[in-house]
Order: C-alpha cells, then sequence, then structure tokens
C-alpha cells in the first residue's frame, strides 16, 4: 500500500447542500452544509441499527460496524454486501446464519441508544489483542501526517461539522474517510480493512476527534499499534491505552504533541521546529 486509496470528495454534491442566512452583520450569505441521512443495517435477516450518516461508502460502513461491534467474527465468511440507495437499506449477508436478538435487546435496556456499544462483548475481544511491539513512529512522519492531513481538500475544510479518520503507513496517508460521527468514520476504515484484507500491525490510526475509551477499543480491535489525535483524552482511554499497550499520541498539531501511553514506539528524528537531529542515549530513557 504505497498510495493513497481512498481519500475525502468534498466535489461529490451528495454530500453538502448549499443553504441561505445571514452574517454577524447582517449580511446575505450562502454556506456550505453537510447532509445527514439515514442508513438503516441489517445482518442477514436482522435488522441491527440506524445510523446517520453523510451516505458515502455504506458498504465499508455497514462491514467495520458490525466488525468493531463484534457481531463478525474474523472468521465469518462474508458472501454479499448489498446497498439500496432509495431505500437507505444496507444488508450485509454471511454464511454462518446469526441471531442477535437476545444481544440487541440487552443493549436497548442498558443504554437506550441505537449507537450505543455492547461493551462486554468489545472488552472480550479488546483483552485478547496482542499489539505489534517493534511498531514504530517516527516524529518526522508525525509532523508529515498532520500537515497533509490538515491542508488536504476534506468536507470538513469545506463545511465543518463533520469528523475524519485516516490509514496511515509510515509518513502517508492511506485511507481518509469523514462522517458526521467520528465513530461512522472509524467503522468506514474497519470495514475497509475486512474487504480488502489490509493489513493493520505496522500501521497508523488518525482521528479528528477525542481520545475515548471507544476510540482506544476501536483501534486496538482493528489490531493498529498507534493512535494519534489533534484533539485530547479521557482518562479512561488512557487507562485503556495502557493496558494494551497502544501509543496514544494527542493534541497533535503542527510540531507539537502529546503522548499519554507506549512513548517506547516514537522515534524522536526531527526536532520539534523541523531541524533533524541524532537520537542519543538519553532518549531511549
Amino acid at each position: 500500500m504505497a498510495a493513497q486509496l481512498v481519500k475525502p470528495n468534498p466535489q461529490d454534491p451528495r454530500l453538502t447542500e448549499r443553504v441561505v442566512g445571514i452574517d454577524e452583520q447582517g449580511g446575505r450569505v450562502e454556506a456550505s452544509v453537510v447532509v445527514e441521512r439515514p442508513l438503516t443495517l441489517f445482518l442477514n435477516g436482522q435488522e441491527i441499527v440506524t445510523m446517520m450518516t453523510v451516505g458515502d461508502y455504506p458498504e465499508y460502513l455497514a462491514v467495520g460496524y458490525l466488525a468493531n461491534q463484534n457481531m463478525l467474527l474474523p472468521d465469518d465468511d462474508i458472501v454479499e454486501v448489498e446497498h439500496d440507495d432509495d431505500l437507505e437499506v444496507v444488508v450485509v449477508r454471511t454464511s454462518r446464519q446469526t441471531d442477535y436478538e437476545a444481544k440487541l435487546r440487552k443493549k436497548t435496556l442498558t443504554s437506550g441508544c441505537a449507537q450505543g456499544t455492547v461493551f462486554g462483548d468489545l472488552m472480550e475481544s479488546f483483552e485478547d489483542v496482542a499489539l505489534n511491539r517493534d511498531a514504530v513512529l517516527r516524529t518526522s512522519w508525525l509532523y508529515a501526517l498532520t500537515k497533509e492531513i490538515n491542508t488536504m481538500p476534506s468536507l470538513y475544510l469545506t463545511a465543518g461539522a463533520i469528523h475524519g479518520c485516516v490509514l496511515c503507513e509510515q509518513d502517508r496517508p492511506l485511507l481518509y474517510m469523514e462522517d458526521v460521527g467520528r465513530h461512522n468514520a472509524v467503522d468506514k476504515i474497519a470495514g475497509y480493512i475486512r474487504l480488502n484484507g489490509i493489513r493493520t500491525d505496522d500501521k497508523i490510526f488518525y482521528t479528528t476527534g477525542r481520545l475515548t475509551s471507544e476510540m482506544v477499543i476501536k483501534t486496538v480491535h482493528m489490531g493498529i499499534p498507534i493512535l494519534v489525535s489533534r484533539s485530547g483524552f479521557t482518562a479512561w482511554g488512557v487507562d485503556l491505552a495502557r493496558q494494551a499497550g497502544l501509543t496514544l499520541i494527542g493534541r497533535a498539531r503542527g510540531h507539537r504533541f502529546l503522548a499519554l501511553a507506549g512513548q517506547e514506539r516514537i522515534e524522536f528524528d526531527a526536532e520539534p521546529q523541523g531541524g533533524k537531529r541524532t537520537a542519543t542515549s538519553e532518549d531511549a530513557a
């Protein structure tokens, strides 16, 4: 994977609308706003959830959601992913029949939220994942990534009100997905990884959203050893990252960042202002 495979398309007319309003001086203005639409997900014959999404890459979103919720197991054979744009439905079919009625009833009773996580099931798989201890993150890669991602044409720069997630290899963005919910963006990347057999143990995951417990769990579940955000942390997110051996970096803006877990993977090969330097024994201490 050397070239970028998927990137935002802010010119797609389905994803934004022009809306007329006024500015702080009362002047008439037109603004681009992100479109959100419902997408109902079925796994075989079972309705799972209705998500609000911008509507691009529904097949990846569906598969990634199911994989990250542990409803699709690693050895499940996906035989078809069918999207009907008119009905706003996506159906994932597997060779093994599934039944999640009891799990879904439990989720509704405990959280009352269609997007809530079946936390116990996720934690079971979370604790079984062994992340690649030999993966590294060079500071020169991090600085290059944050600059390229933050200046790349995107829905965020066009209309705002959206989250982005990027799968990266060294200093190169590979998959860049956006959506109105940060977890939708994560799930689109998880779906692409699952459907295309992408190796993840040497990758870096970048998100514009907060480093919460669920963001950490999903990154670990995908087998990615390094998670970076321009936003901040939650205490539980940090605790889980340390438990899993995940490198967790937040507040990554320009040449500044804060690492609160997995610091041993970081190689300081560039000064914060861009000057190269040679690693010393103090760096490893």
